[in-house]
């Protein structure tokens, strides 16, 4: 008798963060799949106004406002989750880790149980609220700098310091890197990438995340996610900070918390999920940001994203 040997995929699934928002996000969703739509309604009664009509038909400047794409992105994202799951349930019972980008890894635990979609999306209001409230106090923000390795940017924000706080902010696969610091360092430190052959290309957010720069949103997080329930995940949701899966309720806490003011180490993620024997993974929200990432990072594996636009 001849025995034809199966080979077992490993499902990870991948969130994406702010920045992945656009106007329309969502709404085929909700048309398409009543538990996406009850997901919209749900949180017009936590958030205390329209979500869905925002992510649907815009205005796209108060989409791209943080205190509204955050919540936004999270929402649409389980929105996402949902069509997977009506289309594709053994997909998602198949599921053994997963990663978000940023403000993805709420939504990240969400899916793996560690979180309700109600206290979810009320930490994620109350993390935007606080960070537009830090990004206010300076003027700051963020340049995506291209085509230059991590030891250039490195240097390029050495040199830029002398304009103020800058660091290398997101960490997100080889030759894209995002900074993160006061406008004027940022303005010098897009010159350097341009004189030494890169490409820079300022990012629409409101402030300097994931710098120093946002510790009064870290402190006032501290204290929102203090008492909110949170349970072990059902699977190990990999964390931006340390690059590492996190069990106990007051760790992941500390995490979250910490992701704040430090950066976010996607490229490490992604490999991480590689090495842990992951071959199919599932990008799962708007845009398809995360799937670009992973094939700069290892071209050859699988990715599907899971939005609007994708029939499956």
């Amino acid at each position: 008798m001849l025995y034809q040997e199966t080979v077992m995929s490993k499902i990870a699934f991948l969130f994406p963060g702010q920045g992945a928002q656009h106007v329309g996000m969502g709404q085929r969703l909700a048309e398409q799949y009543p538990r996406a739509n009850e997901l919209f309604d749900n949180a017009a009664d936590i958030l205390g106004y329209d979500l869905a009509q925002i992510c649907f038909a815009g205005p796209a400047a108060e989409l791209d406002l943080t205190i509204i794409s955050q919540p936004a992105l999270f929402v649409t994202s389980l929105a996402a989750l949902e069509k997977l799951r009506a289309n594709s349930p053994e997909v998602v019972l198949g599921c053994e880790i997963a990663a978000g980008l940023s403000l993805g890894e709420y939504t990240a635990l969400v899916f793996a149980g560690a979180l309700s979609f109600e206290d979810g999306l009320r930490l994620v209001q109350r993390r935007g609220q606080a960070m537009q409230a830090a990004a206010d106090v300076t003027p700051s923000g963020m340049v995506s700098i291209l085509l230059l390795d991590v030891d250039q940017v490195q240097e390029i924000c050495t040199e830029a310091a002398g304009h103020g706080i800058i660091q290398i902010a997101n960490y997100l696969c080889p030759g894209n890197l995002v900074v993160s610091g006061v406008n004027a360092a940022c303005e010098r430190a897009a010159e350097l990438a341009e004189a030494a052959g890169g490409r820079a290309v300022p990012l629409a957010v409101a402030g300097a995340f994931h710098t120093e720069l946002m510790k009064p949103a870290d402190d006032a997080l501290a204290e929102a996610i203090a008492d909110v329930n949170l349970q072990t995940p059902d699977l190990p949701v990999i964390s931006n900070v340390d690059v590492k899966s996190h069990s106990d309720p007051q760790e992941i806490r500390d995490v979250l918390v910490r992701q704040v003011v430090n950066p976010v180490h996607w490229e490490e993620s992604l490999r991480a999920l590689i090495d842990a024997g992951c071959t199919d993974f599932y990008e799962i929200g708007p845009s398809k940001v995360l799937k670009g990432l992973l094939r700069r990072v290892s071209r050859k594996t699988r990715c599907t994203t899971i939005n609007d636009s994708f029939e499956i």
